[in-house]
């Protein structure tokens, strides 16, 4: 499975998720994955100039995407910390996993539309997230963010990770002569 990385930065980098795991529709509200700048299995083996340089990007990101995204308006963002199904018995390779050497932390990033349409995102209630061996089918009829919505978060990331937390970065290559391959 292959991410659209949408933004390099010292703090990580931004990406779309893979086409088949999609996890909110972008009409619900959308899903976008930070990574930290080092792979590592838990936050904590970050030092503090990484941990703190990928907590800007995180933020950065859903600020971003509130300030951009229409289905947005009224909307806010949850914060979910992820790696646990690299772990699963059933992923490659089969078997028990040793968790230092599978997981890898990252970031995802769920909008949340007061008009989501699928139950599992409706407005005011905690999401609900399939089991492992379901994940594909369930995220199967989601849409990834579109590319002019992509584009749109990406400019707004850039001027706030300048303005705010003075990071310097790099959009995706795609993104920066207004193509991209991945959503629409």
């Amino acid at each position: 499975m292959k991410s659209a990385v949408l933004l390099r930065c010292g703090g990580g980098t931004v990406a779309l998720p893979p086409a088949t795991a999609v996890l909110v529709d972008r009409r619900d509200g959308g899903h976008l994955v930070v990574h930290p700048p080092r792979r590592v299995w838990e936050r904590s083996e970050l030092g503090p100039a990484d941990l703190c340089a990928w907590s800007a990007l995180v933020a950065a990101t859903g600020r971003a995407m509130l300030d951009t995204l229409p289905q947005l308006e009224n909307g806010c963002i949850n914060y979910w910390e992820a790696g646990n199904w690299s772990l699963h018995d059933a992923a490659p390779p089969e078997g028990p996993k040793h968790v230092r050497s599978r997981r890898r932390v990252h970031q995802h990033l769920f909008g949340r539309s007061r008009t989501a349409a699928h139950r599992s995102w409706l407005w005011g209630e905690a999401p609900l997230f399939p089991r492992f061996v379901q994940r594909h089918a369930w995220s199967a009829p989601f849409q990834p963010l579109t590319r002019d919505e992509c584009a749109a978060v990406v400019r707004r990331l850039v001027d706030l990770l300048r303005s705010v937390y003075e990071i310097e970065s790099l959009p995706a290559r795609g993104l920066r002569s207004g193509r991209h391959d991945n959503g629409g």
